[in-house]
């Protein structure tokens, strides 16, 4: 292959594949990851679960995954279990290591299961009519899980009324928890508890358990009473009440030994609401009943989870938007801690699992720039520090997206509220130039105690690539009250600060960007979910004239009515309000704050293009909410504004549909405003239909009703760029007409845009000289790699071209071919018609060709000679052989024309 040839391979492939460079909304939400991994009992195996987008069942569902450790040397061997369109959960190793004990949706989850790790389908094991959930081993044989008890005879009297008690507390129903003897298959009932047990953790030896128990039908809605955490000494079958006076205790883990067990608990300024603030650990040591705090200092707490080196600890610290890890020693009552030293992993490693007696570690490494990897490693304590030695990778996903371009980001920081630093993750366009101002989006996160961290978060609610892609910036920004950080931080928004301090750490960060020459002030934009709504709706309240598009996803309009109707208002308005609407207490009136607080109550103001999502079924910010929005801003009528509303969807989009369309109608309303792709958009009008063909063959025709385009007075073949000083290629097959403008030849101008063909290798040379001289472009012939990539789009496009299977009529197969083509002789005109009587062909995003799969076979060009790549009329498409080979009399040629 020359030097040219070569050059051009590289320009059509790069061409051809430009489309599957952008992101797409697919992609995002079918991006998969290794979660809730453990280890087998010696440490050999691991379980995890990955997600799978279900297109036709339009839902996600988690399959199992094994990895076997066991003489690993390079890339551990990963196992898929399950496969089926059913959910699996909450996976177990058997004690042994040979089995698995899991969840799953088949049965309506009613059931539990076992996998033989040996081969073999999954068993349904037994079925527990009342439900199971949060299944772990009890020591080596038993289960232990958290069920309910069945109806009562007055649940039995309305069974078939369809009525919907919200809360009735004379009709609470408990659920216990319950023991599964793996040999006898009994269930055996552990605690006698009134109310619902919400979460547990047993000792290894099971001889403990210790759980919370939910004392209000809905604990999040109204924080009071408070759970009851109890010790329960399995073997005495006695239990008792602990833990008083501490605020959401959690994460209960038994040390090895059986003395103990760790757990954290929240530490803030306002307990008797829940009120958000910063994790703390604790020790109980089961001798004394007592416990005592983990010194951690570290002033922002815990950030995830934390696992226990036999009476030792590893912890992962809130540490803004960067991870922090760091292992104490417990001697006696006192701790000793070492940070630990990873390198170039410092500060982006996630602990997810870690194995006690192999010290093996599972963890992962992503930034806002690299999709995670995932590794298995040896724990390491050294003198000084801690690190993680001979790492290997514990499985690859994501190898397609990994090869993508991707946005570069980083960590900014800048001065926000009472003049303290706040931070953000800003993510850059792609091909960005120093000097150029670009559009920004502001990405807001929930909460408001979420946090963006520098790690891979792509999802259907936040999206920077795509947005890149465009050409833009994004900004995640960490406004006050964000989590991660400390507790003045995270507290800076309540007793009547909500929205103020938020509102000055959003304005400065673009302020901020504007001052470093990054951004273009005429082309700001919102979008966000849940408390990232809220924010973006107030700053369109605030800031009519700032902002060209918002995009707001679950988000609270009126804070009066949120009180009552949200899952958890009385708990987050008490909190950061204050009060509730009704009180007047110590010369503050609350109703006033809620009132001066709820855009609602000034929705007049906003002038930004705003589009609305909500689900019919949310309880955390209840779907009545976006109604509001949307009527007052239509009523008002100063905003374009579009609503819509997903049945069925909780405050989490959970369908794959309806996480495409939220997706899709954001990125074309942003599109529109801000980008400002203002071309009016026909909705009736397909872009790969019959109708569009013809629109797309009327461009590549001469005035006389010829396809080709007049070059100083001569008929040349039509051609379309696949991309900025790259090559153009042939749109459809030279015809007869185009050919004898060179020939100046007569022909029978009623097939003058057939295409031509028999001609010889030398005619074809001839007539491509000819068009050089005539344009000073040099004209070709499709190489043979070239050739590989068209023939690879014509078999994908026979289906609707000119061919032996599409005139069959039915499903063409190698056996009828030879009969169908002694029908062939009977026809007494050629089969092959004017070029572009199909539908096109698309190659790339908006480069669509003709006859590709049909009609005339096309010649390409080899060192031997030439040969066809494509078919012909008279051609089977088959399935089975990977090359054409037509009849000379039935192959014409598709030009390449290079710049």
């Amino acid at each position: 292959m020359n030097r040219i040839s070569t050059l051009f391979f590289l320009l059509i492939t790069i061409a051809l594949s430009a489309q599957e460079d952008l992101w797409t909304p697919e992609e995002i939400i079918n991006t998969v990851y290794l979660t809730q991994p453990s280890f087998s009992k010696d440490g050999s195996k691991i379980v995890w679960l990955q997600r799978k987008g279900l297109v036709k069942e339009d839902k996600f569902v988690n399959h199992l995954y094994l990895t076997r450790l066991e003489n690993v040397s390079d890339t551990p061997k990963v196992i898929q279990l399950t496969r089926s369109v059913e959910s699996e959960s909450n996976p177990v190793f058997s004690a042994d290591g040979n089995a698995l004990y899991f969840k799953s949706s088949r049965e309506k989850g009613k059931s539990l299961w076992r996998l033989s790790l040996q081969g073999g389908e999954a068993e349904e094991v037994s079925k527990f009519e009342n439900g199971l959930s949060s299944l772990s081993r009890l020591g080596d044989s038993a289960l232990v899980f958290i069920s309910g008890e069945g109806k009562s005879l007055y649940d039995i009297t309305y069974e078939k009324d369809n009525t919907t008690v919200v809360e009735d507390t004379a009709h609470w129903n408990p659920r216990r928890l319950y023991s599964f003897d793996l040999k006898s298959k009994k269930t055996t009932r552990l605690t006698q508890n009134p109310y619902r047990i919400n979460s547990y953790s047993a000792s290894e030896d099971g001889a403990y358990i210790v759980y919370q128990e939910i004392t209000s039908p809905d604990y999040n809605t109204d924080g009071n009473p408070k759970p009851n955490y109890v010790l329960l000494d399995i073997k005495k079958g006695t239990s008792q009440t602990i833990l008083e006076g501490l605020q959401s205790p959690g994460g209960f883990r038994f040390t090895q030994d059986g003395k103990g067990f760790y757990f954290n608990a929240e530490t803030s300024s306002d307990p008797e609401w829940n009120g958000a603030g910063i994790r703390e650990l604790y020790y109980f040591d089961l001798l004394g009943k007592d416990f005592i705090k983990v010194p951690l200092d570290w002033e922002n707490g815990l950030s995830g989870s934390y696992f226990l080196d036999g009476p030792h600890v590893i912890v992962q610290l809130a540490n803004g938007p960067l991870q922090k890890l760091r292992y104490f020693e417990k001697e006696g009552n006192t701790w000793n801690w070492k940070d630990f030293e990873l390198g170039e992993l410092q500060y982006h490693t996630n602990i997810l699992a870690f194995h006690q007696e192999t010290d093996r570690v599972i963890y992962t490494h992503s930034t806002a720039s690299k999709l995670p990897e995932y590794y298995v490693a040896t724990l390491k304590v050294n003198r000084k520090n801690v690190s993680l030695e001979d790492p290997l990778i514990l499985t690859t996903l994501n190898k397609k997206l990994k090869k993508k371009p991707i946005a570069k980001s980083e960590i900014i920081y800048w001065k926000g509220a009472n003049d303290e630093e706040v931070n953000g993750i800003l993510y850059y366009p792609k091909n960005y130039e120093k000097g150029k101002t670009y559009p920004l989006i502001l990405s807001i996160h929930g909460g408001p105690t979420g946090v963006d961290q520098d790690e891979w978060s792509e999802r259907w609610s936040t999206y920077p690539q795509i947005y890149t892609d465009k050409g833009a910036f994004v900004l995640k920004p960490n406004y006050h009250g964000s989590g991660n950080h400390n507790l003045a931080f995270i507290e800076s928004i309540k007793n009547g600060n909500y929205y103020s301090l938020e509102q000055i750490d959003l304005y400065n960060g673009i302020q901020y960007l504007n001052d470093q020459g990054l951004i273009d002030m005429d082309k700001l934009g919102l979008m966000g979910w849940s408390n990232g709504a809220i924010l973006a709706t107030w700053m369109t309240l605030k800031y009519p004239d700032m902002f060209k598009v918002a995009a707001p996803g679950a988000g609270d309009i009126n804070w009066t009515s949120d009180y009552g109707t949200c899952r958890f208002g009385v708990t987050f308005d008490q909190s950061y309000f204050g009060g509730a609407p009704w009180d007047d207490t110590n010369g503050k009136h609350y109703n006033e704050w809620y009132i001066d607080n709820s855009p609602i109550f000034e929705i007049e103001k906003i002038k930004t293009p705003t589009i609305i999502f909500h689900g019919s079924e949310d309880r955390a910010v209840p779907r009545d909410q976006g109604w509001e929005y949307y009527r007052g801003l239509q009523q008002v009528g100063q905003a374009p504004v579009k609503f819509l509303w997903f049945p069925g969807q909780p405050h989490g989009l959970q369908k794959i549909t309806h996480q495409l369309r939220k997706m899709k109608e954001e990125i074309a309303w942003i599109d529109q405003y801000l980008f400002e792709d203002t071309k009016p958009k026909n909705e009736a009008f397909k872009k790969d239909s019959p109708l569009a063909s013809l629109l797309s063959m009327q461009k590549n025709m001469s005035d006389d009703g010829l396809i080709g385009t007049t070059f100083d007075g001569v008929l040349i073949p039509p051609t379309a760029s696949l991309g900025k000083d790259t090559i153009a290629i042939g749109t459809h097959e030279v015809t007869l007409a185009q050919y004898h403008a060179f020939t100046g030849k007569s022909y029978d101008r009623l097939h003058a845009n057939s295409p031509v063909t028999a001609l010889s290798e030398s005619e074809i040379r001839a007539y491509l000289e000819w068009l050089k001289e005539k344009t000073g472009a040099t004209y070709r012939l499709p190489n043979e790699k070239e050739a590989e990539r068209l023939h690879k789009k014509a078999r994908e496009a026979y289906k609707t071209q000119n061919n032996l299977n599409t005139l069959a009529g039915y499903e063409l197969t190698a056996l009828d071919v030879g009969d169908l083509q002694k029908k062939l002789k009977e026809v007494k005109t050629s089969l092959i018609r004017n070029t572009g009587s199909h539908p096109m062909v698309k190659l790339k995003d908006e480069v669509m060709v003709y006859d590709l799969g049909g009609n005339a076979a096309e010649y390409y060009q080899t060192p031997s000679g030439l040969k066809s790549y494509d078919y012909s009329a008279y051609d089977f498409v088959d399935p089975a052989a990977q090359h054409p080979s037509s009849a000379t009399e039935h192959t014409g040629l598709r030009v390449v024309k290079e710049k």
